[in-house]
């Protein structure tokens, strides 16, 4: 049933990039590029452009569900598929976990006992997680409806603290500081842009509901443009605000709530901190849509066991993906940190946007005739999108690349197993 409008999926890409990262990122970035940290965000911005680019033809020619991964199916067989299917997988599960992490963080603020007892803990977690769950089991109408009231949310809650930051600038000019001077090196911009890719991150996630999408070849386009300008505007006001009313904006461990105190008070530190709280159960809700849909379609091409693809009789949700996700995001989120599960999100992400890169000039051969969104000049953001990807992969430490090493691993045994289903594989080849 495709029941997601141009809007609804503009509103679930916005929902998934605008997550946890806003709020903690700014101190980071900080740390990294001083007073030109904004101008950071326009050049990651670019970058993530011309990625976006490159997704909005490739994913104009689908119309099923599955995203990065029947992308790389169809241009590059089985194998790739399948490696890039677990891939995003893993980046789904370990950044909507890095998230959920982060949510409890901001609860204890408020409920110190969650943070502070593994089994309250452990139970809010799984409260929250089942919650999402049984929205999305029930249907994705209502799932979609959930997703643009959050993202609806969480916009008023940015606008207001960029709103009020730029308002306090004019009426107390006390709180405006002078940002720290950095002297930047290519290794620093090059680390702030990886991170900065994390904040960006997302949006091709929201094409896994390609196959429940009212007009696949013309909405993905439009979305992506107008999440993109959304997110980048936000996010460079953040930063500007943060890095003006922050003396030490570098050193903060919560940059926006630690912001909002200085030129709105106690109660503004309040305020945003449940604004981050709004913004990361958004986040969660986006995933809970979106993410099930990957292993959904995996199964149905025969790379995944055949239950994942199970369709509920009466709401038509692949329910069984829905509850294994939930239950992956549980493990991984009561037994993971915050900070192992942003480095799993981070270093798989890359591949992908590689692989969606890369897809576009062998579709191109491979479909000359698709009814299609064509970009122009589509080899030339292919090689930029792939040296942008591959530049920034050189920031990859040792542990990231023991984590992209066993994904490959388990990818492969799993490409083994699928060719010993012939029947199947011999429908999908």
């Amino acid at each position: 049933m495709r029941v997601i409008g141009r809007w609804s999926l503009a509103a679930l890409m916005l929902n998934t990039i605008i997550g946890a990262s806003l709020f903690g990122l700014p101190s980071l970035i900080a740390a990294h590029l001083g007073k030109l940290s904004p101008a950071g965000y326009v050049v990651t911005a670019v970058g993530v452009g011309i990625i976006a680019a490159c997704l909005a033809e490739v994913a104009s020619q689908f119309r099923e569900t599955g995203g990065p991964y029947l992308y790389a199916r169809a241009a590059f067989g089985p194998f790739a598929a399948i490696q890039i299917g677990w891939l995003t997988w893993l980046s789904r599960i370990a950044a909507a976990s890095a998230a959920a992490d982060l949510f409890i963080a901001y609860v204890s603020e408020f409920l110190p006992m969650v943070e502070r007892w593994p089994t309250t803990r452990g139970l809010v977690l799984g409260l929250m997680i089942g919650l999402l769950a049984f929205v999305n089991y029930r249907g994705v109408a209502s799932a979609t409806r959930v997703s643009n009231l959050f993202t609806i949310t969480k916009l008023i809650v940015v606008i207001a603290f960029i709103g009020g930051g730029l308002i306090a600038f004019a009426v107390q000019p006390t709180v405006r500081v002078s940002p720290r001077v950095v002297s930047s090196t290519t290794a620093d911009w090059l680390q702030a842009v990886l991170l900065m890719i994390n904040a960006f991150g997302g949006f091709e996630a929201a094409l896994f509901v390609s196959g429940e999408t009212r007009d696949p070849r013309k909405d993905p386009p439009i979305a992506l443009l107008i999440a993109l300008v959304t997110a980048t505007l936000i996010s460079v006001g953040m930063q500007y605000v943060v890095i003006h009313t922050l003396p030490n904006a570098a050193f903060s461990a919560k940059p926006t709530a630690d912001s909002a105190q200085r030129f709105l008070g106690p109660l503004g530190a309040r305020f945003v901190a449940a604004g981050a709280l709004v913004s990361v159960f958004g986040y969660l809700s986006a995933n809970m849509l979106h993410t099930p849909r990957l292993t959904f379609a995996m199964a149905e091409q025969g790379d995944f066991p055949a239950f994942f693809a199970t369709v509920h009789p009466r709401f038509r949700t692949p329910y069984m993906s829905i509850a294994i996700f939930a239950v992956m995001l549980i493990i991984f989120s009561v037994a993971g940190t915050y900070r192992w599960n942003v480095t799993l999100s981070a270093v798989s992400r890359l591949f992908i946007y590689g692989s969606i890169a890369a897809a576009l000039p062998v579709l191109r051969r491979k479909r000359p005739n698709a009814d299609a969104f064509r970009l122009p000049l589509g080899s030339l953001f292919s090689a930029l999108a792939i040296a942008f990807t591959a530049t920034l992969a050189t920031r990859m430490d040792f542990r990231g690349l023991v984590i992209v090493a066993s994904t490959f691993t388990i990818a492969g045994l799993n490409w083994l197993w699928a060719r010993r289903q012939p029947q199947r594989w011999a429908s999908n080849e």
